[in-house]
């Protein structure tokens, strides 16, 4: 079916679906951008950034693993455009992304004329980071092509590279305005700041990302893991999203493997935090040829005089079991897998299986290889709960040390940023319900410069103070202020519209209270006595009591009546009672788990105990 076709099938209005990246990739693109180069040094120049390229990655990722494609460039020709284009499925490891973020800004620093534009299943991820800084006519619809970074720099295509329009832009209109404009072009120390702040710790953390761990794994898979480091990334994914074929070789009784669990020896390998990760956190029954080995080091751990040296053994041995058959899931289709790392190990296995025993390295072999005994804190994987709520509230407390609370100095630094995104977001006049500028819209004349002043001194006034949070925590629930007498007078909260709302929209939004009043009176979350209105509440001495008259009375629980039903009308009712009964309800819901309930009142210093049968069950799972 043509164009012309498919416009008069779907109507005039169709419009072919655009391109979308897979989940979990980032797309790049290289351009060599002067006016004075010519078109046939083009092609010499573009390979000269791709050999640079090559260099950069052996200089800085020598020993790293990725975790499913490498970072790789190739020539291509689309729209009569030449220029260098490179596709990274980076899988679960984000650091992935940002290494190539790296490797590619590094080299915009070595090439003055090269301009790069990078972008994942996100859009434009590097303006996402910044997005609370960018300029106002900015938004997700339509900053496609608009991020592209030169000499080491953000920079953005104004509105005019679109003649002024809200609208996306296409490649050749990016690159055409590159080419024509550069001085129109938006950079601001800002912007960058926020995009690249994942880039401050390399190129330190490219070798802090490597974890190096000791495993008990047989003589032959530890010299394919000696020759092939690469190959543990293709292996854990197996093991991590194994199905029932790959998993055959290891549950059937006569079912040949590659890698039996006969001559082993104890060797350190090398991971990234992320495989790692994802090897320990599994939880995967022992495969039958492995059954008697895990059961004499689990007697031996659990031996009366049991050492930390036979936990360290068990511990190392079933990593290595894990490790063990993810190779062995893998061997079942690896030369048929779209992974370069996959065939080499297929090749490798092959060789190593026609040469026999003759190519595998003795004990002495192994003890002369580097770093053959080396172990890695694991610490980084254990959270301590405690710290972690403590950095949330912001009470870190006494220091230990340089790597003391929650997680490390990049952890703490995340939590700051978010915090501080947050009460900037909490303070911006300008930002809408959903974060975005409101300028486009149509604007309400009807609404007086009183209100304006009003909403503009609430929203002035808002920040992320814990002790404020707290107070309006407690006036949203009813409880009264610490310290001073509350009155129980009703408040209808003051609804503004923004400056774009019309009457219908105003009679929508109060057709849609009443509804939720009227939900919530049914479940019981609302259900105070409408026939006395309101009762002043004040604290005498640890008990709550309430008078219309002045005279206070002790307030009981809403008592029955000889018909069965609760008495109203002149009866006190309990607000404190129905308060509390909701909020316990709420909080054994979450069955010993986070949520809204524990939260809102851990930040009131309040430690609601925790269900004995819900805590039991919690510990079974």
């Amino acid at each position: 079916m043509d164009r012309e076709d498919k416009t008069e099938f779907f109507g005039n209005g169709f419009q072919e679906f655009p391109r979308r990246l897979p989940e979990n990739c980032v797309e790049y693109m290289l351009f060599m951008i002067d006016s004075r180069v010519e078109s046939r040094k083009l092609l010499s120049d573009l390979e000269a950034v791709r050999k640079a390229a090559v260099q950069l990655c052996d200089r800085f990722t020598r020993d790293y693993i990725w975790q499913r494609d490498v970072f790789q460039l190739h020539i291509k020709k689309e729209n009569g455009q030449v220029y260098l284009h490179g596709t990274t499925d980076y899988g679960d490891s984000v650091e992935d992304e940002w290494l190539i973020v790296f490797l590619l800004r590094e080299l915009t620093k070595a090439f003055t004329d090269l301009w790069v534009r990078i972008f994942d299943s996100d859009g434009e991820f590097l303006l996402v980071e910044a997005a609370n800084v960018l300029p106002k006519f900015l938004s997700p619809e339509i900053d496609s092509h608009r991020a592209w970074i030169h000499q080491g720099r953000l920079w953005i295509l104004p509105l005019a590279a679109s003649s002024g329009e809200k609208r996306p832009l296409s490649l050749p209109e990016a690159t055409d305005y590159l080419r024509a404009k550069p001085e129109g072009l938006i950079n601001s120390t800002f912007i960058e700041a926020e995009a690249f702040y994942r880039l401050e710790k390399y190129p330190a953390h490219i070798t802090g990302w490597i974890h190096h761990s000791l495993v008990t794994i047989p003589r032959k898979l530890a010299y394919i893991l000696h020759e092939q480091p690469p190959t543990i990334a293709p292996a854990v994914e197996a093991f991590y999203l194994r199905d029932p074929v790959s998993m055959k070789p290891l549950v059937s009784l006569s079912g040949k493997t590659h890698f039996p669990p006969k001559d082993l020896v104890t060797v350190s390998v090398k991971f990234t935090k992320v495989l790692f990760a994802q090897v320990k956190s599994q939880r995967f029954q022992t495969p039958v040829s492995w059954s008697s080995i895990i059961d004499a080091a689990e007697k031996e751990a659990q031996a009366e005089n049991t050492t930390d040296g036979s936990l360290k053994r068990l511990a190392r041995l079933e990593t290595g079991m894990k490790i063990t058959s993810g190779f062995e899931m893998l061997a079942t289709n690896a030369d048929k897998r779209d992974n370069r790392l996959a065939r080499e190990f297929a090749i490798l296995l092959e060789d190593v299986e026609e040469d026999g025993d003759q190519v595998l390295p003795t004990d002495a072999d192994i003890a002369a290889w580097s770093d053959v005994n080396r172990e890695d804190d694991e610490s980084w994987l254990d959270i301590n709960f405690e710290d972690f709520e403590n950095e949330l509230e912001g009470k870190r407390g006494v220091r230990r040390g340089p790597q003391s609370g929650f997680g490390n100095y990049t952890t703490q630094a995340d939590l700051q940023k978010m915090v501080s995104r947050f009460e900037a977001f909490l303070n911006d006049e300008t930002a809408g319900i959903d974060g975005a500028e409101m300028e486009d819209m149509d604007e309400d004349d009807d609404i007086c410069d009183d209100d304006e002043d009003d909403s503009e001194d609430e929203d002035k006034e808002v920040s992320f103070d814990e002790g404020q949070f707290a107070e309006m925590m407690r006036e949203m629930m009813g409880l009264p202020r610490e310290g001073e007498t509350t009155r129980g007078t009703k408040q209808v909260a003051k609804y503004v519209p923004p400056e774009e709302a019309d009457e219908d929209e105003d009679e929508e939004i109060r057709k849609m209270a009443a509804q939720m009043e009227a939900e919530l009176k049914e479940h019981g979350v609302l259900k105070l006595d409408p026939g006395r209105g309101v009762t002043e509440i004040k604290r005498v001495e640890g008990k709550q009591q309430a008078g219309d008259d002045g005279k206070g009375k002790e307030i009981q629980r809403p008592e029955q009546g000889e018909d069965g039903e609760e008495d109203s009308g002149d009866e006190e009712v309990d607000i404190d009672y129905n308060l509390a009964k909701n909020l316990l309800e709420s909080f054994k819901s979450q069955a010993g788990m986070a949520g809204p309930t524990g939260n809102i009142l851990g930040m009131m210093g309040m430690q609601l105990p925790r269900d004995e049968d819900e805590a039991e069950k919690s510990r079974q799972f």
